[in-house]
């Protein structure tokens, strides 16, 4: 998950919302990604999709059995579509999404072999989503 927050801090540094995911294979780092909306003007350009298409690139195969997410924001149902797709054997996430995350839905979203794991470094992964929102809303104040 550290890794994962790296990429969020990297957003950060570019003005996206600092979302971050790694994908793991066979304890090995093979995909990394963060947020990319406003740089490539693309709503779909999330962590989550650019990890995957980072991750099934390395792979050469669309499905990533034996792989697991990394991810500091709780995934969209967007994001969760993809990631049933997908087929991970594992996702783990930092902080929980209470206003878009696919959990609110109180549906089986991911696929039904996908272990989810949630709340780890859940404490850094809100801090640095909500220290760029507040300074969002500080710039907002002053224009």
């Amino acid at each position: 998950m550290r890794q994962a927050l790296n990429e969020a801090h990297l957003a950060f540094e570019s003005d996206e919302v600092p979302v971050g995911a790694v994908v793991v294979a066979k304890d090995r780092i093979i995909a990394r990604a963060h947020n990319l909306t406003e740089a490539l003007n693309d709503v779909t350009a999330h962590a989550e999709l650019q990890a995957i298409t980072a991750a099934a690139d390395n792979l050469g195969g669309k499905y990533l059995n034996g792989c697991t997410l990394y991810v500091t924001l709780e995934p969209c149902v967007m994001c969760a579509g993809a990631i049933f797709w997908s087929r991970f054997d594992r996702v783990v996430i930092g902080a929980k999404d209470e206003k878009r995350g696919f959990s609110r839905l109180q549906a089986d979203i991911l696929h039904p072999r996908t272990f989810v794991q949630f709340g780890v470094m859940e404490d850094e992964c809100q801090s640095i989503l909500q220290e760029f929102f507040q300074a969002k809303r500080r710039q907002a104040k002053l224009k």
